[in-house]
């Protein structure tokens, strides 16, 4: 990995981590960030309109790795800590999740991942399971194109249901998930024999993905709006697409 440490003039800082051009990885992205800002941007406040104008502490940290083998599937893992600073005093949510893009699929991969979902929410698995795996079927949606964007995964925004302690507790718990979730799926993937013609096509299906980030993705959008690093905002995008 090129790591690159950056610092926001707003108020933050960050490192950007990418891997180019690996033999099991085409490009992944590793990015961490803690930002803060006088104003939450519109994309954080979609759904929390009482919240417009406060000052904000963001923090996160979130990956997306396209592998070479196009029987490995992309995936995409996300998680983050919002506070908003209110005359009345903090008010703060968590968020995150993960989720896989496969190119060509496989039943027993799809059903490793989910489980391993589900696993990562420990004792809260059978009340939120159902909730957040709808959330992610629901957001990973390319609505122009009418069809999914992969086979989800968990998906959660707004959290702050349970005591801070607790939620920080799950945070960390799909944190430690991820690995168990994806390295069986590429160890066992990715010495697969592929043609020319699969190559075309993943890179055909890496056109989705790009076009969900750049139309839909909140995240992309909420880098944007607060003036974030570019760079690092768009590390998630596929090294070569059709």
């Amino acid at each position: 990995f090129v790591q690159d440490g950056w610092q926001r003039p707003q108020g933050g800082d960050g490192l950007s981590c990418v891997l180019e051009d690996g033999d099991i990885f085409e490009r992944a992205g590793v990015n961490f960030s803690h930002v803060m800002g006088v104003q939450l941007p519109p994309s954080a406040t979609a759904q929390r309109p009482d919240l417009a104008g406060c000052p904000y502490e963001a923090l996160g940290v979130s990956l997306v790795i396209h592998p070479r083998n196009p029987f490995v599937p992309t995936v995409h893992f996300n998680i983050r800590c919002f506070v908003a600073h209110t005359p009345t005093g903090a008010v703060w949510w968590f968020g995150g999740g993960m989720d896989l893009t496969p190119y060509y699929g496989f039943a027993e991969d799809a059903i490793h991942f989910h489980q391993t979902c589900y696993n990562a929410l420990g004792i809260h698995a059978s009340q939120l399971y159902p909730r957040f795996k709808q959330a992610c079927d629901q957001y990973f949606y390319l609505k122009h194109r009418q069809e999914p964007r992969g086979i989800g995964g968990i998906f959660f925004d707004d959290f702050n249901e349970l005591p801070f302690e607790d939620c920080f507790h799950l945070w960390q718990s799909i944190g430690d998930y991820f690995l168990p979730a994806y390295q069986p799926i590429v160890k066992k993937r990715h010495t697969l024999p592929y043609t020319d013609a699969q190559r075309d096509f993943q890179a055909f299906r890496r056109g989705r993905y790009v076009e969900f980030n750049l139309v839909w993705d909140r995240g992309t959008l909420f880098g944007l709006q607060s003036q974030g690093r570019t760079e690092s905002i768009l590390v998630s995008m596929p090294p070569v697409v059709r």
